[in-house]
């Protein structure tokens, strides 16, 4: 028998990154529960496996949020879309469902013209959250800086964010 989901499902977002991983937890209609950001080193996709399985135990999520690894053009690292097929393996043994967007489908909810950059996104985010993420957000990023390891929350918090606003 299958199981049906919520009305409004707990949502564990997870995005990979260079790093490790940012996370949300979305519950409610628009309840964002914890967020954070997950270190990995060494073999990084083994230590973010076993720090997602922890997540999962602890929050029982009704259903995993992932960035769609496979469309193209890849814009990921090998590495990061092993990882995806990883956690989509992991979700499926905990009876997790999953559902993947594209950076391009979290754009096109954002933005009413599908452009923007991954700073306006995390604005929006912070706008829409401010107590929880306002305090968080990281600073223009200049040309010369490498990305605030701060931003995967909200990369995760926009990828939660898009199955509540699709409905």
């Amino acid at each position: 028998m299958k199981k049906l989901l919520p009305k409004y499902p707990r949502i564990l977002a997870i995005a990979p990154s260079t790093r490790g991983f940012g996370f949300a937890l979305l519950e409610g209609l628009d309840m964002l529960v914890d967020w954070g950001v997950r270190s990995a080193e060494g073999d990084k996709n083994s230590q973010s496996l076993v720090k997602v399985k922890e997540l999962i135990a602890h929050y029982q999520p009704d259903v995993m949020i992932l960035q769609d690894t496979s469309t193209k053009p890849f814009r990921r690292f090998e590495r990061i879309r092993t990882l995806n097929k990883r956690l989509i393996t992991l979700a499926a043994r905990r009876k997790v469902r999953v559902a993947l967007f594209s950076y391009e489908q979290v754009r096109r909810v954002f933005f009413a013209d599908g452009q923007g950059t991954k700073q306006a996104l995390a604005e929006i985010v912070a706008n829409k959250f401010p107590e929880e993420l306002g305090s968080r957000l990281p600073p223009k990023r200049l040309p010369w800086m490498s990305e605030d390891s701060r931003m995967d929350i909200f990369d995760a918090v926009a990828l939660a964010l898009v199955v509540r606003m699709k409905k």
